[in-house]
């Protein structure tokens, strides 16, 4: 099974999107790659990587499954889909699995 890699600047459920600062050279698509813990434009939203056999900088890769996130810092006061702003995008040629 493929799952695509989820990059900076991915979409998040939320709307907003994930900001990679875990990552600073591993790259899909042009992108940066994102890692356990990256959190979203929105503030906060840390991720958190399903994937248990890939690593980047031995750190584990998020994909784009969705995986889950921590709340960012919308919620609250705008609950719903800021309480798990988990990945809702990745990329279109670059997969795991």
């Amino acid at each position: 099974m493929t799952i695509p890699i989820h990059r900076d600047t991915d979409a998040r459920v939320c709307g907003a999107a994930t900001v990679v600062v875990g990552n600073f050279t591993v790259k899909a698509n042009n992108l940066l790659v994102s890692v356990d813990g990256d959190p979203n434009s929105h503030g906060g939203g840390a991720l958190g990587a399903t994937s248990k056999e890939v690593y980047c900088h031995n750190i584990l890769v998020v994909h784009h499954t969705p995986d889950p996130a921590a709340p960012d810092a919308l919620c609250p006061p705008l609950n719903g889909s800021h309480c798990a702003p988990d990945t809702a995008q990745g990329s279109p040629d670059v997969f795991t699995g």
